[in-house]
């Protein structure tokens, strides 16, 4: 009996500790400074004004990231199935230059940001980023639905934009 209460309480203590999905940014994340493909300062703030009213599918990548290329014909796919939807990539690439050659060399076609500082950088930050690519779904309210899927065919990806497109 003992141990059946041993393993409940580290049971229940493992599932309270579980990261909760977040429903909203985070200020710091925000207010993040990243760069357009004309090489213009943004916030991500006024990124998420400019597609306000739509659903948007966060695709956190880099030119440099084999697991985010090898994703890149899933991606395309998603975007076929879903015309309505708007496609914004975070870059994580080290340079403007780099980025940019990425975009073309692997047609990544969609709205193109990149951010200052990296994965462990501000904006990664403010969105636990451990992993790219790492996909992400905000939905016309601009609340986040999915905050966490790192392929591009997860079924809880395909479900959260059925649920909110």
């Amino acid at each position: 009996m003992k141990k059946i209460i041993v393993v409940a309480t580290m049971l229940i203590s493992t599932l309270g500790c579980a990261q909760k999905e977040e429903t909203s940014f985070k200020k710091e994340g925000l207010e993040n400074v990243m760069v357009t493909t004309e090489n213009k300062p943004i916030t991500f703030a006024e990124i998420l004004k400019k597609y306000e009213g739509k659903t948007i599918v966060i695709d956190v990548w880099a030119s440099w990231c084999s697991d985010c290329v090898k994703g890149m014909p899933k991606v395309k796919e998603l975007q076929e199935k879903n015309p309505e939807v708007t496609f914004l990539f975070i870059s994580m690439d080290k340079s403007y230059e780099s980025w940019l050659k990425g975009i073309e060399k692997y047609e990544v076609k969609g709205e193109h940001y990149l951010t200052a500082d990296g994965m462990k950088g501000v904006f990664g930050n403010s969105i636990d980023l451990d992993w790219i690519p790492r996909y992400m779904v905000v939905n016309k309210k601009g609340k986040i639905a999915l905050y966490k899927v790192i392929e591009a065919d997860d079924k809880k990806l395909i479900k959260t934009l059925e649920l909110v497109k």
